[in-house]
Parts: structure tokens; C-alpha cells; sequence
């Protein structure tokens, strides 16, 4: 009768494990194609990276593509995790469809400001079309974009934000603008805060998607 239960826990604790594995050879990979490119980048040395044996990187995934696919997948999941509850904390406590925006503008700064090398990675590859993992680029980006599409169609039916507004193209935009930013923030100007960039973007969000008068 106590059979079910162990075995449970037990593939819990397998689960757990596993995410923890992934979630190291994820970090290691991002970091050692951030530096030398796909490329160059070797299996051995993901694995020497992680700490791990290079039977793990193929125990989870079947090729080190797979592994950047999947690595792809994770990070922009998380990016649209931190938008999306930068937009859902906003809407509980009644909050307008432009301070969602504002608020997204910083998770997704939050975001970049601790995952630098991801983020390099994301908007590089966004410019290449001859990847094997390009389908899965396209849709994971849309993951992300749809987030800030949803709150600018709301502010358009709720008449906060403008009807002119073209919702795809400026949730892209917004995305782009925040994705573009963050980057030439970290590369050029450290000596800037998180909050000092939040408020300049922030600024031109208030003057050119707000379609109050």
C-alpha cells in the first residue's frame, strides 16, 4: 500500500534533479557561446563547464543543437513568465494597461540585468534565418511578444490607449526597444541603475503610446 507513494516522491525528487541538471548545462552553455560561438563551442566543454559528465549532456539532451533549442525555450519562457506577472501584479491591484506596460518595461529589464549573456544570444540569433532551431526561435518570441500584445488590445478596447495603435507591430517594438536598451545599457553604460533606464523608457512610453491628451 506505501508502494505508490515512495515512487511518487521518488520521480519528484528525480524531476528535481533533472531541472537542476538542465538548469546547469543551460547556464554553461549560454555563457561559453555568449564567449566563442555555437560553433566552437564543444560538448566536452559544456559538460566541463557544468561540472558534469559528458554522458549527462546526452543522457538529457540527443545533440548539443537540442540542448541550445531547448536552452532557447527556457529562457525566453522565463522572460515571458516575468512579463506576464508584471501585467497580472498590475492588474490586481487595479492598475491602468499603460503601468502594465511600465511595469513589464522593468521585469523585462529585471530580466536582462541578470541574464546578460541569454539576452545577447536571443537577439542575435533573432537576426540569423539558417538555424536549425529557427522554428522554435519564431514561436518562443511570440510567446513573449503576445504577452504585450494582450494588454495593448485591452487598452485599445477600454479606449485608454489609442485606436491607431498597430498592436503586433508595437508590441514588437516595445519588446525590441526594452531587448535593445538593456543590451547597450550593459555593454556601454553600467555606470547607469536599472531604475535610471527603467525611467527613461518609461518616459517614452508615456509620450508615444498613451492615448490620453
Amino acid at each position: 500500500m506505501r508502494a505508490g507513494p515512495v515512487r511518487i516522491d521518488a520521480m519528484d525528487g528525480s524531476s528535481t534533479r533533472r531541472r537542476a541538471t538542465r538548469a546547469k548545462l543551460y547556464e554553461a552553455a549560454v555563457t561559453l557561446i555568449a564567449e566563442q560561438g555555437f560553433s566552437a563551442t564543444t560538448v566536452d566543454e559544456i559538460a566541463e563547464r557544468a561540472g558534469v559528465a559528458k554522458g549527462t549532456v546526452y543522457y538529457n539532451f540527443k545533440s548539443k543543437t537540442e540542448l541550445f533549442e531547448e536552452l532557447l525555450r527556457y529562457g525566453v519562457g522565463l522572460l515571458t513568465a516575468s512579463l506576464q506577472a508584471a501585467a497580472d501584479e498590475t492588474a490586481e491591484r487595479g492598475g491602468t494597461r499603460v503601468e502594465a506596460l511600465d511595469a513589464m518595461i522593468r521585469a523585462g529589464l529585471g530580466f536582462i540585468d541578470r541574464y546578460p549573456a541569454f539576452t545577447q544570444l536571443y537577439v542575435a540569433e533573432l537576426w540569423r534565418t539558417n538555424r536549425a532551431w529557427q522554428s522554435t526561435l519564431l514561436v518562443v518570441r511570440q510567446q513573449a511578444v503576445a504577452v504585450v500584445e494582450t494588454v495593448l488590445r485591452e487598452g485599445v478596447e477600454s479606449g485608454e490607449l489609442s485606436q491607431d495603435i498597430d498592436i503586433p507591430l508595437t508590441a514588437a517594438a516595445l519588446v525590441g526597444m526594452v531587448l535593445v536598451a538593456a543590451l547597450d545599457w550593459q555593454a556601454f553604460q553600467r555606470e547607469r541603475s536599472l531604475d535610471d533606464v527603467h525611467s527613461a523608457l518609461s518616459l517614452l512610453l508615456h509620450g508615444r503610446v498613451s492615448g490620453r491628451r
